[in-house]
């Protein structure tokens, strides 16, 4: 077969050629644009920042005038706490004596320390001979027999 016998129709593009492709994405905006974000975003943080600032303020403001009163109530507050710690002694005293009433040569009151100066007492020294509904709520649910 001769080169030419076959001839061959080739595609050629339409009279005035094809349309044009859109190959570009065009979806629709949704939400605020970066810069409405970072408005937000700064917005949010002066506003936390100023929030913090303000707490803080106020918790300094109140540590203050907590730390003055303490200074002016202290006295009164260890008053209270000392004359909480006679009157338990006295009870235990009392109850040791009533307890104690047929041993020979017990001194009630007699000091486990040797020596003449004050030692102050320990919770289990003032308490241990307490209810035990008392003792519980003192001591966490740990209670001495006597």
């Amino acid at each position: 077969m001769a080169a030419g016998a076959w001839k061959v129709k080739q595609d050629m593009p339409p009279p005035g050629g094809y349309g044009s492709i859109d190959y570009k994405r065009r979806l629709p905006y949704r939400g605020l644009p970066g810069y409405g974000l970072l408005a937000i975003g700064i917005g949010a943080f002066v506003f936390g920042s100023y929030t913090i600032y303000r707490w803080n303020w106020e918790r300094r403001l109140l540590a203050f005038e907590d730390a003055e009163a303490r200074i002016a109530l202290m006295p009164l507050l260890m008053a209270e706490d000392d004359r909480k710690t006679l009157r338990l002694m006295r009870q235990n005293l009392d109850e040791e004596a009533k307890i104690m009433k047929d041993v020979p040569g017990w001194q009630v009151g007699q000091s486990v320390y040797h020596t003449t100066r004050w030692v102050s007492p320990r919770s289990d020294e003032l308490y241990f001979l307490q209810p035990p509904e008392v003792q519980r709520d003192i001591f966490f649910g740990y209670t001495w027999s006597t």
